[in-house]
């Protein structure tokens, strides 16, 4: 839970370049966005720590299990998030609900990248995960296989 809540704040990173590059106010409805962008990060957060788990249960280490998460789920996250994004484009264009999109727009970007680098990182230092080395790895592979006669 701690993890889904730490990645909340990414997306400000993303924010604070946007408005200033389209000279936007930080105003309500740039707050409102915020809450909005916060979800959407936490979502992200959701779909790969549930896909690290279960890659856990089916056997594989714990560094590999986080490091095919990152992989298996980077594709659908980031199509949702550029979805998002382009929806967002139409509002740009709105004197009220201008920076509500700009903001939504470069948190989304930002936030997105960001947790895909940040999330495998936080997780497994979390789980105090560390990564296998090639022989321990190579040995535990060949121990691990039936012997067939």
């Amino acid at each position: 839970m701690t993890m889904v809540f730490a990645t909340a704040p990414l997306g400000l990173i993303g924010v604070i370049p946007t408005l200033l590059l389209f000279r936007q106010p930080f105003g309500i409805n740039a707050l409102v966005g915020l809450i909005a962008l916060s979800g959407i990060l936490m979502r992200n957060t959701l779909i790969l720590i549930g896909q690290i788990r279960s890659n856990e249960k089916d056997g594989l280490a714990p560094f590999d299990a986080v490091v095919e998460a990152t992989v298996q789920r980077s594709r659908p996250v980031i199509l949702t998030a550029l979805a998002a994004m382009l929806a967002f484009i139409p509002l740009t264009h709105s004197v009220f609900w201008g920076t509500l999109a700009y903001t939504l727009i470069g948190g989304t970007f930002g936030g997105t990248i960001l947790t895909l680098v940040f999330l495998p990182a936080l997780y497994a230092i979390w789980s105090k995960i560390k990564p296998v080395a090639k022989d321990q790895q190579a040995n535990s592979a060949v121990r691990a296989e039936p012997v067939t006669v």
